[in-house]
């Protein structure tokens, strides 16, 4: 974020009656590419998981224990989309712990649901008695709880910004308002809220993979079982691709930025921390457009049958159930 060169004394801001500060200087066609880009997946955030929070919700066939993740993660998915994008829009182009939680709570819930489907995949016997209601209850209390706890206690704290005594230069100077995090903080952050949600994910989906391999050797319609099994290893690679597409480049900038003096402009933090957010735009098309009741369901909630009697109690899979 480039604090090297900012100066010590806030009578340089044009806050406090100087003009040294430069304003936004983007040019028309750059912020209407920007405002494009951004509203764009500002509406397929919230529409999409909105009707997977819909769809959950009003159909009794999808009350199960997977889906009530799914639930959970699209709520929070929307919330960011409808409560932070919008703000952190205009912020972007015309020149905060709200921001980071609900980043957090997302990746949280890509973790539990990889850890609900790798008791579906590899242990499936004990699936009923092992995510029971209280195991869900408890799970999604996690994901909501901790990211919180961690957000505000760390941002009310400041003590992200300790030892940096140019951040408030920077929030008073240029109406800063992306995190900031030293050396410790930033270390923490990309090992507990990235690192570890990331190699749990990829171990569980790799195991996963192999374990529905297995699967299909020993199942006698083999043809079927490896189409299936085709079609799980995509889209479990289609998770996991853009999860650390979306995500990693993000903490690796929050790691490495402090051991660089700050040196990462401004504009690239803004892109690095949308590029995180269209995670929570690509969750409603993964975990919605894969699985095979998602486009019944919108037909139902679009031409409005939804409102009709009966209609909770549906089947939304006519071949499958």
């Amino acid at each position: 974020m480039d604090l090297t060169y900012i100066p010590e004394d806030l009578s340089s801001c044009p806050k406090f009656g100087n003009k040294s500060c430069p304003p936004t200087n983007r040019s028309f066609h750059v912020r209407v590419i920007m405002y494009s880009v951004m509203t764009g997946a500002i509406v397929i955030t919230i529409f999409g998981n909105l009707v997977i929070m819909v769809s959950i919700s009003h159909f009794k066939r999808l009350h199960s224990p997977t889906n009530f993740l799914i639930l959970s993660m699209a709520t929070t998915d929307f919330l960011l989309g409808f409560v932070i994008m919008p703000y952190s829009m205009v912020r972007s182009v015309e020149s905060c712990c709200f921001d980071m939680m609900l980043s957090l709570t997302s990746i949280f819930h890509l973790c539990s649901i990889a850890m609900d489907r790798f008791c579906a995949v590899c242990y499936p016997l004990h699936y009923a008695t092992t995510m029971t209601s209280s195991t869900i209850k408890r799970l999604l209390a996690f994901c909501w709880s901790v990211p919180a706890l961690f957000s505000f206690g760390l941002v009310l704290s400041e003590a992200n910004v300790s030892g940096m005594q140019s951040y408030k230069i920077l929030v008073a100077c240029f109406n800063f308002c992306a995190l900031a995090f030293n050396k410790f903080w930033g270390t923490i952050l990309f090992t507990t809220c990235f690192f570890t949600p990331g190699s749990i994910m990829v171990g569980i989906y790799g195991k996963i993979f192999i374990v529905s391999k297995q699967h299909a050797r020993a199942i006698m319609k083999k043809h079927l079982s490896k189409k299936k099994d085709r079609k799980a290893a995509k889209t479990l690679g289609i998770v996991m691709g853009v999860f650390l597409a979306c995500w990693l480049p993000c903490f690796l900038t929050v790691l490495i930025d402090p051991y660089l003096d700050y040196s990462t402009p401004i504009i690239i933090l803004d892109l690095l921390v949308w590029l995180g957010y269209f995670n929570s735009t690509c969750n409603p098309l993964i975990h919605g457009f894969f699985y095979p009741w998602f486009q019944k369901a919108l037909k139902y909630i679009v031409s409005g049958k939804i409102f009709c009697s009966h209609s909770a109690t549906v089947n939304l899979f006519p071949e499958a159930h």
